[in-house]
């Protein structure tokens, strides 16, 4: 798709999966630099995944796993965050999930081709369980 603000010779990435989240980058969520948190941008990602995987599984589930994460760009306070995910495997008892998240910066000064950047992504593992906390198998 092409990206609204960009020039006719460019196109502008869009994210890939379901959105699952959406929230706003606030000043508590900030370190000392002004910039959002890695964790907090960390649990957002969370939260979508259990979303996700409690949709998939219907039943409770943990995050057992999370696997390469990389920050490519960092988030600011009134940035608007959007957490994707794609389903990468369903097995009897867990689920794995891409999770990328997206950023709207309406709030920044720079003029930018895009609406919208990628500015992480990650894999999340979680496994269902019982109301004792055990795992158990989960219909598909």
């Amino acid at each position: 798709m092409d990206c609204p603000v960009a020039n006719e010779n460019s196109t502008c990435p869009l994210p890939e999966g379901k959105l699952i989240l959406r929230t706003l980058a606030m000043p508590a969520d900030t370190n000392v630099n002004g910039d959002i948190f890695g964790g907090w941008i960390m649990a957002q990602m969370d939260i979508a995944g259990g979303i996700m995987s409690k949709q998939i599984t219907g039943t409770r589930t943990v995050t057992v796993a999370v696997e390469s994460m990389k920050f490519i760009k960092p988030v600011q306070i009134g940035d608007i965050v959007t957490c994707y995910g794609n389903v990468v495997r369903v097995g009897n008892t867990s689920v794995t999930l891409d999770i990328e998240v997206w950023v709207e910066a309406p709030l920044r000064n720079s003029k930018q081709a895009c609406p919208s950047f990628k500015v992480t992504e990650a894999k999340f593992a979680y496994v269902a369980i019982d109301d004792q906390g055990k795992k158990m198998v989960f219909e598909k």
